[in-house]
């Protein structure tokens, strides 16, 4: 029944999100596309989702051990961690620090989670600073 109940509730709350999303007004200069049709592809794929569980609850669920439960936990507070710290550190500090975190803690030996980290956070940046010019937070170092 709980299941039955999440799907409701989450499916309530999907029609709300297409509501909203209808609300948006669009300005005179607007690509084809437009900015509703993304929120109602999202809206439509979590309705979609939401009847899903409604209609076909899964009664005997495995939910993970005390552990695994205990690493969802710590994924989530670094990545909350990495929303507050981004603006402070800067983009590249604070994500090479967040992904060596979450690369080690999905089982990747210390050594290559620091490398990954390095790659990913410096990739990024010059991708998406120097290529594409697009601005990303700078912190202490000025980068």
């Amino acid at each position: 029944m709980g299941e039955r109940a999440f799907g409701i509730i989450s499916f309530i709350i999907a029609c709300g999100y297409v509501y909203v999303a209808s609300l948006t007004e669009l300005s005179f200069i607007s690509d084809p596309v437009g900015p509703k049709q993304f929120p109602y592809i999202l809206g439509f794929f979590w309705g979609l989702s939401s009847l899903l569980i409604i209609f076909q609850p899964e009664f005997k669920p495995k939910w993970p051990s005390f552990y695994k439960f205990l690493e969802i936990i710590i994924v989530t507070i670094v990545l909350i961690a990495y929303a507050y710290a981004l603006p402070v550190v800067g983009f590249v500090i604070s994500t090479l620090i967040a992904t060596f975190i979450l690369a080690w803690r999905l089982g990747v030996e210390m050594f290559k989670a620091l490398i990954f980290g390095f790659a990913v956070s410096f990739t990024i940046y010059f991708l998406f600073h120097s290529i594409l010019g697009l601005s990303l937070a700078r912190g202490v170092f000025g980068f």
